[in-house]
């Protein structure tokens, strides 16, 4: 069995998680207890305690995610030994994919993300998020182009068939909305975020990660990592550090980086992290691609003794 970890983007988190892997896994209770100690709060009362507008608070989401996503990843190995053939991380789940793959140490990725999201709370008032459901995503691309702003409102992220991700200045936005509802789209959802992230206006954050990105020490990969910027395998640091500073001005290339798993022979794909909205998003765009998820007590066990088998999952309808 061929697997690929995957690790959750921002928009997963939720009050409580993590604890339950915690409270059945050393490995993941020394996680969070290692982001508490680097960061200087309580990352583990905020992802299991909240409350809610606190952890989702980006200066404080990115970092809980990270630390989930990192303890879901090591309470499986715990449980079974893990050899993927690719790790993947969609936005900011590209952080704990960095870790699984060796490219980063746990305390250097907690350092960055956190810087991450300081620069990316500083320059967000003026930005905004939607998601526009039921279109594919060139006719999204000819809207975007028609409202004729085109550094003020892109495509952010190709998350899966019918599930396109806009980005740009609010008004810009709000402009859009109605064109893409009169080219069929189903829904225009403003996003909870607080600001235009994966776009050009987020220029200055990218610049300044890249300076981050110089105080911390980076291996090559492990295991290939598939970049959201090019939908490739990489293993070189140079080339990923170059393409994670890139990352939060682009678009999340996640489709591709799906369709690239599966012509790289995988046939098992476990997100490791709160909830499954990857998972759920693999099965849109390659049904055939099976998969498993790590975000609770349940989950651990299930997708451990999956592992144990040796036998993929049956497919989901």
């Amino acid at each position: 069995m061929s697997v690929a970890l995957l690790f959750s983007p921002q928009g997963s988190q939720v009050v409580g998680m993590g604890r339950e892997l915690a409270e059945r896994s050393a490995a993941a209770r020394a996680t969070f207890e290692e982001a508490d100690r680097v960061l200087g709060w309580s990352v583990s009362e905020t992802c299991w305690n909240g409350p809610s507008d606190r952890l989702d608070d980006t200066r404080q989401t990115q970092a809980c995610l990270l630390t989930t996503s990192v303890a879901a990843h090591r309470a499986l190995g715990e449980r079974v030994e893990l050899e993927p053939r690719l790790v993947a991380g969609h936005s900011v789940g590209e952080y704990a994919a960095l870790v699984a793959a060796g490219i980063l140490d746990f305390g250097a990725s907690l350092r960055l993300v956190s810087r991450r999201a300081e620069l990316m709370a500083a320059v967000g008032a003026d930005g905004g998020m939607a998601a526009v459901i039921g279109l594919d995503r060139e006719t999204v691309e000819s809207v975007v182009a028609s409202v004729g702003r085109p550094t003020e409102l892109v495509v952010a992220n190709d998350n899966a068939p019918g599930q396109v991700v806009i980005s740009g200045r609010r008004e810009v936005l709000k402009a859009a909305t109605e064109p893409m509802r009169a080219a069929g789209a189903k829904r225009v959802l403003r996003l909870p975020v607080s600001g235009a992230f994966h776009s050009p206006l987020m220029t200055d954050v990218a610049e300044g990660l890249a300076a981050a990105f110089e105080g911390e020490d980076w291996h090559d990969a492990l295991i290939p990592i598939i970049s959201n910027v090019s939908a490739e395998p990489v293993s070189d640091a140079g080339m990923i550090r170059a393409l994670l500073a890139e990352q939060v001005r682009s678009p999340v290339e996640w489709v591709r980086c799906i369709e690239r798993m599966s012509a790289e022979g995988v046939d098992l794909a476990i997100e490791c992290g709160p909830g499954s909205a990857l998972t759920g998003m693999v099965r849109r765009i390659t049904p055939g691609l099976r998969t498993a998820n790590v975000s609770d007590a349940a989950s651990l066990e299930t997708t451990a003794a999956l592992l144990r088998s040796g036998l993929p999952q049956p497919a989901l309808a």
